[in-house]
């Protein structure tokens, strides 16, 4: 993957056989100070979480979705698997990303050979993929009657559970790069705390950070809550807000406060549930 000027590939094998998806560097325009004006091939596919795809738009029935005001036509996603309903035309998913739900649903064909193609392929179940574990899927977002499902192409089990945080943090960056633009380089002192003239916030001295990036402007209670998890010995799992609200002799409505601004403003992420946090440094 390149994440240089712009968004290029995936690993994981998430390119999913459109070939030369992603954004590619130097697509961007100029039109747009604050946006990547980002042209796309019909190929192109987009990584996302399952908000983004109930979120997408679609200015009417005949158009193409649109997520983050830019056309999608393949996407992929992980989800945990909260039921399996097999029909005599399809396989229908739930999945569950944490996120939302969305229905994936892969047509079988009555002629396809048994061999597995990837998930569910031949009409034939047999591809790991159980109730409870989580899959990858690559496919086009549909709508009939005025509820979505995705249309996959593939879906497979996920085998390594480090494609969960890869992929949530991919979708990130490319939300990231398609609302706000690629970040440019430093134009400023570096890490003696001089200006930074990074893309995404102020300077980079905010927040006590010795100007290692751009911060968005917040409150003082969310700078505390944001130290505390950049400085607190922690694991992967980061840090839960009980803990942060003990560290810091906050009450806990603050903190959660506090952690809904550093949400919005992307500076952290939720990871085991909705009350545990790490910092998302890009």
């Amino acid at each position: 993957m390149d994440y240089g000027g712009g968004y290029s590939t995936t690993s994981y094998g998430a390119q999913g056989g459109a070939g030369g998806g992603g954004f590619m560097s130097g697509s961007q325009g100029g039109s747009q100070p604050n946006k990547g004006n980002i042209s796309q091939s019909k190929d192109t596919l987009r990584p996302c979480t399952i908000k983004q795809v109930l979120d997408a738009t679609q200015p009417h029935p005949d158009a193409e979705f649109k997520i983050d005001d830019i056309e999608v036509q393949q996407l992929t996603f992980v989800g945990q698997i909260r039921n399996i309903s097999t029909q005599a035309t399809n396989i229908t998913y739930k999945l569950d990303d944490g996120t939302g739900t969305v229905e994936v649903k892969q047509w079988i064909d009555s002629e396809a050979s048994a061999m597995d193609l990837g998930g569910g392929g031949g009409g034939k179940n047999n591809s790991g993929l159980v109730e409870d574990e989580w899959a990858r899927v690559w496919g086009r977002l549909k709508a009939f009657n005025n509820r979505r499902h995705v249309g996959a192409h593939v879906i497979r089990p996920v085998a390594d559970k480090m494609e969960i945080t890869h992929h949530l943090l991919e979708a990130t960056y490319v939300h990231l790069y398609c609302t706000r633009g690629p970040l440019e380089p430093s134009g400023g002192k570096g890490a003696n705390g001089g200006q930074m003239n990074g893309q995404y916030g102020g300077d980079g001295d905010e927040m006590g950070m010795g100007g290692a990036r751009g911060m968005p402007s917040v409150s003082p209670n969310a700078r505390r809550v944001l130290q505390c998890l950049k400085e607190t010995p922690q694991n992967n799992e980061g840090l839960n807000v009980q803990h942060v609200a003990a560290s810091l002799r906050m009450p806990l409505t603050e903190v959660m406060k506090a952690g809904d601004e550093l949400l919005t403003q992307s500076l952290i992420f939720t990871t085991v549930d909705d009350s545990t946090w790490a910092v998302l440094d890009l």
